[in-house]
């Protein structure tokens, strides 16, 4: 089954919680948080993964 990560959005100004992101199984090894911008205000240094 291919990864998926929860990840949250910590900015103050921004209004989303958390969101799910689905990866494929060719995901690269050093792929991490860092790579990706939050969906809703495009911050990149506010994301943070949710550890279940």
């Amino acid at each position: 089954m291919p990864s998926t990560e929860e990840i949250r959005c910590t900015a103050e100004s921004c209004y989303l919680d958390m969101f799910e992101n689905h990866y494929t199984y060719d995901r690269p090894d050093d792929h991490d948080v860092s790579a990706l911008s939050c969906p809703v205000c495009d911050g990149t240094d506010c994301l943070e993964r949710i550890e279940l």
